[in-house]
């Protein structure tokens, strides 16, 4: 299933009809990233340090070594308690399937990357590059060529820190036949990456930014390369972005985390604004916070919405590819609904 072209953009026009969203999944943990199989199984990311395993009948299990109950049980009293919970421990975040149909996991909580097999058994792929650690990992991504990209949004702990005061240390890594090396960096807290449908560009969400980066991909003897770097749609998205994902119009999803807004970026970068389900006076309260570089842990607690609380990511399932899963970091289920365009399909999605 390739872009869809010579067609009107199916986007334009289009909002989510709140009365129309559905959940999937119940008790949650930190479902920051889902990956969907055609079959209808979801998994979702746990922070218990797995996954849980969302069966297409509704039935759900967790997978992992050891369930670890540190984020299920820690308080969020105080701001304190808040950022301890959401910056220590085990935090499963970005995933991807192997070639294999084994699970990556970019481990926000521990910095590594990591491979699960999906009866739970977990062992570290890479922890440092050059010998140094390699700093908070966030997302994974497997292309068509079976490249693993890695990115790496800070390398200061904790990621709040580098989120209030706008750190630009950034990077993306990639691991090939030549091993692990580092392709580009200076990013705003690096988040999500997505390549398009021909895998010529690689688009980066830069969260802090906060914008949306693209940079070209370039085949060559010594290994990939990424080049000219650009912005791709606004300067600033009016929140900050997280998650991404295609469709095959060439729409690019985006989640806006805390102001808790999804958008989309037409193929020619403008804004669409689809769902907005912040709170107005704290989205606008930590957006000046953040341009300041003196937002503080209780200021991203305070903006939030109710539908995905902090909403983190979207991902297309179904089996046309029409159905929008959105994860987050603070909710316990997944919101879910249907799009006027299919998804573009991930290198699982077809073997």
């Amino acid at each position: 299933m390739g872009k869809l072209t010579n067609q009107i953009n199916p986007l334009i026009g289009f909002t989510v009809d709140r009365n129309l969203i559905s959940y999937v999944g119940k008790d949650l943990q930190r479902p920051e990233c889902i990956l969907a199989e055609p079959d209808g199984t979801l998994w979702a990311a746990d922070a218990r340090g797995g996954v849980t395993r969302i069966n297409n009948d509704g039935t759900q299990e967790f997978i992992g070594q050891k369930a670890d109950n540190s984020f299920v049980n820690a308080s969020v009293s105080t701001p304190e308690d808040f950022e301890h919970k959401f910056t220590q421990g085990t935090l499963p975040n970005g995933m991807a399937f192997a070639k294999d149909g084994q699970m990556l996991i970019a481990n926000f909580g521990t910095d590594l990357l990591e491979i699960m097999d999906r009866q739970g058994n977990t062992r570290t792929l890479h922890d440092q590059i050059d010998g140094k650690p390699i700093g908070k990992v966030n997302f994974v991504l497997r292309d068509s060529k079976n490249r693993i990209w890695l990115t790496i949004s800070t390398k200061v702990n904790p990621w709040t820190v580098a989120v209030g005061s706008r750190v630009c240390d950034g990077y993306i890594a990639v691991v090939d036949e030549h091993g692990i090396r580092v392709v580009a960096d200076n990013f705003y807290f690096t988040n999500e990456i997505r390549l398009d449908a021909d895998e010529q560009w690689m688009y980066v969400v830069e969260t802090t930014g906060p914008r949306i980066s693209r940079m070209r991909v370039i085949e060559s003897a010594k290994g990939v390369t990424l080049t000219n770097r650009e912005v791709f749609g606004p300067g600033h998205l009016g929140g900050y972005p997280d998650g991404i994902a295609f469709d095959s119009f060439g729409n690019l999803w985006c989640t806006l985390i805390m102001v808790d807004q999804l958008i989309a970026l037409t193929p020619q970068g403008d804004k669409l604004l689809l769902l907005d389900d912040g709170e107005p006076e704290a989205s606008r309260h930590l957006l000046e916070r953040i341009a300041d570089g003196q937002a503080s842990s209780e200021d991203m607690s305070r903006a939030r919405g109710t539908l995905a609380p902090w909403m983190a990511s979207v991902t297309f399932g179904g089996p046309d590819l029409r159905t929008v899963y959105i994860g987050s970091l603070l909710g316990s289920t997944i919101p879910c609904f249907q799009s006027p365009v299919p998804g573009l399909p991930m290198v699982h999605w077809f073997g």
